[in-house]
């Protein structure tokens, strides 16, 4: 199965809604979350069956992350067929 891969920078005020965002597109693998030289604060495997309550302790490092650094460059991994999991 190959991948399809997405990058782009956000603001650090507009990361946790970015993140919302993509949670509630579906079809997503995993987000990888660097600074702008590329280091990575944080990777979130995202597994079919995961949502609501399961997610609130991600979106909380998400936002304390977001107070912390400006920009931010958001890396998404889809899944190439929704049906594999």
């Amino acid at each position: 199965m190959e991948n399809n891969k997405t990058e782009f920078t956000v603001k650090g005020e507009q990361l946790l809604e970015k993140i919302k965002q993509l949670l509630h597109e579906g079809n997503i693998r995993r987000i990888i979350i660097k600074d702008v030289k590329g280091n990575i604060f944080m990777e979130i495997p995202l597994t079919i069956g995961v949502v609501g309550t399961a997610l609130l302790p991600v979106l909380a490092a998400v936002g304390a992350l977001a107070a912390l650094v400006s920009d931010f460059t958001i890396q998404i991994i889809k899944r190439d067929d929704p049906d594999i999991k």
